[in-house]
């Protein structure tokens, strides 16, 4: 694990950042695939959870959900409008041909959620900030006090092809609204974040990044 602010460790990956998992405290910030099951439980050995919390429910991100919170008898977290595909009462959206293949190759089974997370509520010190677009439910964790925030997937901080850091905003055949996605990336920006985490990608500590990536598109 590597720390990447106060009481923040990202969670190392065979291939760096490809698919990042957080621990804020004693909060697993995403669960990355079911695949990933084995590099999870040897980092987080002897580090106390009490409780898994999802940025969205996609395969790459609640994968491992249900085994770590059988594992540890620690609750699952995520936003009420996601709540029923974690649940396995909805497909995983958007239901199209492109993540119905990331759902055969990555997602893990579902799973009760034990806490229903909305605008505002708290989790290990981070503010939840509805961010909708990718997913109805997708939310942001920002951290007032020092203005770190884990983004998910309203952004990725890397190309899928060559590896290389950069923002992107994700595909839109994976997003359920691209176009309110480019709301939530504004809200991202209004944030005044000092540092974002990504779902995929290195961390970006140049925040004015974030100013240059809205203005190029606009």
């Amino acid at each position: 694990m590597r720390k990447v602010a106060k009481g923040v460790w990202q969670l190392s990956c065979f291939q760096p950042h490809l698919f990042n998992v957080y621990l804020a405290e004693d909060v697993l910030i995403d669960a990355a695939t079911r695949w990933a099951r084995g590099r999870i439980l040897s980092q987080v050995r002897g580090h106390p959870l009490g409780m898994i919390a999802l940025t969205h429910c996609h395969p790459d991100h609640q994968g491992t959900a249900k085994i770590l919170c059988e594992e540890f008898d620690i609750p699952l977290a995520c936003h009420e409008a996601d709540v029923p595909i974690m649940e396995g009462r909805e497909p995983m959206q958007p239901d199209n041909r492109f993540l119905r293949l990331g759902v055969r190759l990555w997602a893990g089974r579902p799973y009760p959620v034990a806490r229903v997370l909305r605008e505002g509520d708290e989790v290990a010190g981070f503010r939840v900030v509805h961010a909708p677009g990718h997913t109805r439910g997708h939310v942001i964790f920002f951290r007032d006090s020092d203005r770190l925030a884990i983004a998910g997937d309203v952004l990725a901080n890397v190309h899928f092809v060559t590896g290389k850091p950069g923002l992107r905003q994700p595909p839109p055949f994976f997003c359920v609204d691209p176009v309110q996605n480019w709301r939530s990336i504004q809200t991202l920006i209004d944030l005044e974040p000092a540092l974002v985490c990504f779902g995929h990608g290195p961390p970006l500590y140049e925040v004015a990044q974030l100013e240059r990536f809205a203005v190029s598109r606009s």
